[in-house]
């Protein structure tokens, strides 16, 4: 669909009716940058490339200042501040006209092209391709949509989604943007759903929070080698004719630059890739990837697991790329081992494992030139942790490829652990129904659906999606060298903390596990509370988050979360925390709590209290500073976990 064509129009008088000068439009652009960069880049044409997207959409913002006192368009008021604000108002109808213009063929007749229409100038960083943080099959699929319409029509689309514009409000933007007919952009925008308004504010479209991979390294050394050359020949010919032999050194074991190497060369051929007998787990005991057969109905594809590979060893501009943190993004070193090939959904999908990642590759089935690469680390998964391996989202639902050893599945709900668990159907290739993945959701979390998984062995095993490739494992218990036990054998003990997953998602989490160490009565007799920690490991080792939480009559509450710290765990399985609490006759109370092994609690500062035992209950106002100190039975003095809101 062509764009609509955008041209300057002279300010009615009307738009005379607020004045901006450039220190207000300043403020308005600084304040408001990243909505503004978010606005400009949605409205871009996706065909200039995600890098040139991100460059002009920031070159586009930073050159929307007045250069003088200028008159800025009457834009109807919304129920925000921002909107009201002249100088928003003007450099939002700023750069949504340069981006429209950017969208033009840069010579319509006559004319020269506007600056708009020529790749930016600055920002620029050399020898770097930046993209926004990749999303899911959602966001790429609002992707696709807004690139089949006008330019114009995304405009509309973005304001209304983004900014919450009325459609008075919009089209009068856009006529004072340029636009010959926001009518038929209106309609146009229309045949978007505005059930995805939510995906905008998506990582995947915020040209602020970027990933950085590095530009063609070969062509760039051969352009920068042949103008080193081109300038210095004159001057070094003498000396280099005068020069015995090689003018450099041997590099004795290395190949020949730009060689291919054999092991690299392999890791491509799709005739190469190893596959797991179907009973290898059986056979070998074994319980982790390796032993993973090939599934799937493409596992014969060839040109399917030839762009596999090859997007794997040099994602191009077009493709998405996600890389679980800790995780080398660089190709396999050898053949790496098939777990899947086959169509879910909408989509191409290719799973494959090197002995250190999973590499999940997939391909819309309308469009083989676009394409999504996800890596996660995943030495040393075994078990729950090498139970199921993502294989697409889509509308808010997720599937997985389960285990060979895998028998059942079933959807759980973790924050009503008393309601009944609901069979999920598992195709004979290991393949799961759809099912609503918390990890997608926005708004209030009420609920929060795991993957129940049942093995040949009958031992049964809770997973959660946290927008990754591995599922997190969940367990329950006292951290120690042994392995925690399953999270299905007391799934109450995650109910009231079931939301709280949300805060490690994205995070290259391996398991989660849910400790309640302490209960105490409350001090006006109206029952107990809980104290649990929960404690989120990941891949990588570093990177653990604890949380420590309070779950009273009157509901549940984080009231320390602490990043790299050994407690709560199994190097330490010690814990000391402390929360605020008010009774029901609105006395103002401090109630703090270690495990079983703490012999006495003590608390300093704007508060003061000890007690014997592992509990402690002070009354204090609200907002008190303290510092909480435990003793162990052992003699060993610990810290208490520092609050939430620190």
């Amino acid at each position: 669909m062509q764009s609509q064509d955008v041209a300057p129009r002279p300010a009615r008088s009307r738009d005379r009716e607020a004045v901006v000068d450039v220190d207000q439009a300043e403020a308005a652009l600084v304040e408001h940058y990243p909505r503004l960069v978010r606005l400009a880049y949605l409205t871009l044409p996706p065909a200039l490339g995600r890098n040139r997207r991100v460059l002009t959409a920031h070159s586009l913002t930073q050159r929307a200042l007045p250069r003088g006192r200028r008159s800025t368009a009457s834009i109807p008021a919304q129920a925000t501040g921002r909107d009201r604000d002249p100088g928003y108002a003007y450099v939002r109808l700023h750069v949504m006209r340069s981006a429209l213009e950017a969208g033009l063929p840069p010579f319509r007749g006559a004319s020269w092209p506007k600056r708009s229409q020529l790749p930016p100038l600055l920002p620029r960083v050399w020898g770097l391709r930046l993209f926004p943080k990749p999303g899911g099959a959602d966001e790429l699929a609002l992707d696709q949509e807004l690139s089949a319409l006008s330019a114009a029509a995304r405009a509309a689309y973005v304001l209304r989604g983004l900014e919450r514009l009325h459609d008075p409000a919009v089209r009068t933007l856009l006529e004072q943007a340029g636009v010959e007919d926001p009518a038929a952009a209106l309609a146009e925008a229309a045949s978007v759903p505005a059930e995805q308004y939510t995906l905008l504010t998506s990582p995947e479209f915020d040209p602020c929070s970027l990933h950085a991979r590095p530009t063609d390294l070969v062509r760039r050394r051969h352009h920068a080698r042949a103008a080193v050359a081109a300038t210095g020949a004159v001057l070094v010919c003498g000396a280099l004719l005068g020069l015995p032999g090689d003018a450099w050194g041997p590099d004795d074991a290395a190949a020949p630059p730009y060689a291919r190497n054999p092991a690299a060369q392999a890791a491509l051929d799709p005739g190469r890739l190893t596959k797991a007998p179907a009973t290898a787990w059986e056979a070998t005991g074994r319980t982790d990837f390796s032993t993973w057969p090939a599934r799937g109905g493409l596992t014969g594809d060839k040109d399917l697991l030839r762009r596999a590979l090859a997007v794997w060893a040099r994602p191009g501009e077009s493709v998405q790329t996600s890389v679980t943190p800790g995780t080398q993004a660089g190709p396999p070193p050898g053949p790496p081992q098939l777990l899947y090939a086959g169509k879910v959904d909408n989509l191409r999908v290719v799973l494959l494992y090197d002995g250190l990642r999973v590499a999940r590759y997939a391909e819309p089935l309308d469009n083989p030139g676009v394409a999504a690469l996800d890596l996660s680390r995943v030495d040393g998964a075994t078990e729950g942790g090498a139970g199921a391996l993502l294989l697409g989202r889509s509308d808010g639902n997720v599937r997985y490829l389960t285990a060979p050893w895998v028998r059942r599945a079933a959807v759980r709900d973790l924050a009503r652990p008393s309601d009944e668990v609901a069979p999920l159907a598992l195709s004979k290739d290991g393949v799961t129904g759809p099912f609503a993945s918390p990890a997608v959701r926005t708004g209030r979390c009420a609920s929060w659906d795991v993957l129940q998984l049942t093995e040949a062995s009958g031992r049964t095993r809770l997973l959660t999606d946290l927008s990754e490739v591995v599922p997190a494992h969940l367990t329950v218990g006292r951290p120690s060298s042994a392995p925690a036990g399953e999270a299905t054998r007391a799934p109450e003990a995650w109910a009231p903390f079931a939301c709280s997953l949300a805060a490690v998602r994205s995070q290259g989490v391996r398991a989660v596990n849910a400790w309640q160490f302490a209960r105490q009565p409350l001090p006006d007799g109206s029952g107990t509370a809980d104290w649990v920690c929960t404690r989120a490991e990941t891949w990588r080792g570093a990177g653990t988050r604890v949380l420590a939480q309070f779950n009273t009559p009157g509901g549940a509450f984080v009231t320390a979360a602490v990043d790299e710290v050994p407690a709560c765990g199994p190097a330490d399985p010690h814990v000391l925390a402390a929360a605020p609490w008010k009774s029901a006759a609105g006395e103002s109370y401090l109630l703090a709590a270690g495990a079983k092994d703490t012999v006495s609690v003590e608390l300093s500062g704007g508060v003061t209290g000890s007690a014997p035992g592992n509990v402690l209950a002070v009354p204090a106002k609200a907002g008190a500073r303290t510092e909480l100190k435990g003793t162990l039975a052992n003699g060993r003095t610990i810290s208490g976990l520092q609050p939430a809101a620190q």
